[in-house]
């Protein structure tokens, strides 16, 4: 499996720090359970399980998950890690204060079942955070996905959660400086909503 290959080596391939955007939008998720998606070596997990939240990650990465639990009893925290493919993962419904989903990119077919899962799988007054890269990425050359129907836009973002408040969404580029495998300019898309 390419995950399980890239992450096997000793370092954080995108370093230990959680996204930037991530950090930004944090004191709007409501205390609670929150769902981490695609968490590779679980960087974002643990900022969050550290903030006092009760995180689930899922990632389809064995070698991802493994470093992720190191990575949270390093910093004494406990977050429960399930090894399994989006594509075959039920999001329980009604049930997370937060929804995170940073770089998860994921095939057309499944995204959209995903992101309805992701309503669906959202409390009253839960938060989705979402960055993902833009089809301009693949010209960029500082990581993100090698083909433009793995990325996602702000058009698509809007119609598929339309039904939650958008408090925040825009397209940018911004310096993404995360481990070895994101570092430089990218161009990303932002989302903040709330059900």
């Amino acid at each position: 499996m390419m995950w399980d290959e890239k992450y096997s080596t000793d370092e954080y391939i995108y370093g230990t720090e959680p996204n930037d955007f991530l950090l930004e939008c944090m004191e709007q998720i409501p205390q609670g359970r929150v769902l981490c998606l695609a968490d590779g070596e679980g960087r974002n997990s643990v900022a969050l399980a550290r903030a006092g939240y009760q995180v689930t990650a899922v990632d389809s990465s064995i070698v991802g998950v493994g470093k992720a639990s190191r990575l949270a009893a390093d910093n004494d925290v406990e977050v429960e890690y399930i090894h399994a493919d989006l594509a075959e993962y039920a999001i329980v419904e009604g049930e997370w204060a937060g929804i995170i989903s940073i770089f998860c990119h994921v095939h057309p077919d499944i995204r959209n079942s995903l992101h309805q899962a992701i309503v669906a799988g959202l409390q009253p007054g839960g938060v989705l955070v979402l960055e993902a890269y833009t089809p301009e990425q693949l010209g960029m050359g500082t990581g993100g996905p090698p083909v433009a129907e793995l990325t996602m836009q702000q058009s698509q973002l809007e119609q598929d959660f339309e039904v939650l408040d958008i408090l925040h969404v825009r397209e940018l580029q911004r310096e993404v400086v995360e481990g070895t495998h994101h570092t430089g300019m990218g161009a990303v898309v932002q989302l903040l909503a709330r059900k």
